[in-house]
């Protein structure tokens, strides 16, 4: 039988994880609210950020302050440009049609990330001293304090954009109710790419934070950003809160079942709970 400083081992990690997911899903619940899709393209958001966030690093010389901010900036520039060329001129508003194209979009990048930077895994440091700090028996990295204080940083900018500005404001109306905010001249454009640069600088951000703790590729993004998508689905689909709790809620499942069962199940909780989810209450814990 583990001991309590084994479960707070594995809560710590499940947490670690689960505030990654979180801001993945709140990048899907963004697109989504807004332009009524699943943006696949999400997923490479994260792999992006990580790319980028090692070339500001290595390439440019960039200081750790200097190089995270400029790696997130870059995500948000390219999602806006992705949103820009390859979304903005589809001739249909068919949700099928534009997720479709979302999946296009993605394997483009992902195609252009493989010849930029090439193939091979990578390594980026972390933010500061990796040496752990000792809670109670159990070991946390300050890679994942900066992870948990930077989410939440991220939440609190959240809830200030979509309540205390213009954008923001208009952003919730056209999620509310579209029909009513095209009536009253709010730019449809203007939301969709304020949206899509919103999740790619949520993507980004969760590049940034997860590659110090991972191995850095191309594709890192794939099975991260698809977890993100099972966080977003658990916590019911398009609710922020929800993305929030389903994030930390599969963090900890994955956790406790890699400590408690075996490792190799590690991954395949994600799916586990999706198909749960979907077969017992498909609107997820917070959803309507």
């Amino acid at each position: 039988m583990s001991s309590f400083p084994d479960f707070l081992q594995f809560v710590f990690a499940g947490l670690t994880s689960g505030a990654i997911y979180a801001l993945i899903a709140l990048g899907f619940c963004v697109v989504h609210n807004t332009m009524g899709i699943v943006n696949f393209a999400q997923v490479d958001f994260v792999s992006l950020g990580g790319m980028l966030m090692f070339s500001a690093l290595f390439a440019a010389g960039l200081a750790m302050p200097l190089a995270l901010p400029a790696a997130v900036l870059g995500v948000t520039l390219a999602a806006l440009l992705v949103e820009r060329i390859g979304l903005r001129p589809a001739r249909s508003d068919n949700p099928l049609i534009l997720i479709f194209i979302t999946i296009g979009l993605s394997i483009i990048l992902r195609g252009l990330m493989s010849l930029i930077w090439g193939k091979n895994r990578m390594a980026v440091p972390p933010l500061t001293s990796d040496a752990p700090l000792v809670l109670m028996g159990a070991a946390i990295t300050p890679q994942a304090l900066w992870i948990f204080a930077l989410t939440l940083a991220a939440i609190a900018l959240l809830v200030f954009f979509f309540y205390q500005t213009s954008l923001g404001l208009a952003m919730r109306a056209v999620a509310s109710n579209p029909t009513a905010a095209a009536v009253v001249g709010l730019s449809a454009g203007r939301v969709r790419a304020a949206s899509y640069a919103l999740a790619g600088a949520l993507g980004g951000l969760a590049g940034v934070l997860v590659t110090p703790i991972t191995t850095l590729s191309y594709d890192v993004g794939v099975l991260l950003g698809l977890k993100g998508f099972a966080a977003a689905i658990l916590g019911g689909f398009g609710s922020f809160p929800g993305a929030i709790l389903g994030g930390l809620c599969l963090g900890l499942l994955e956790s406790f079942s890699a400590g408690y069962l075996s490792s190799a199940y590690k991954d395949v909780t994600a799916f586990v709970v999706l198909l749960l989810v979907l077969f017992v209450r498909p609107k997820g814990l917070m959803g309507k």
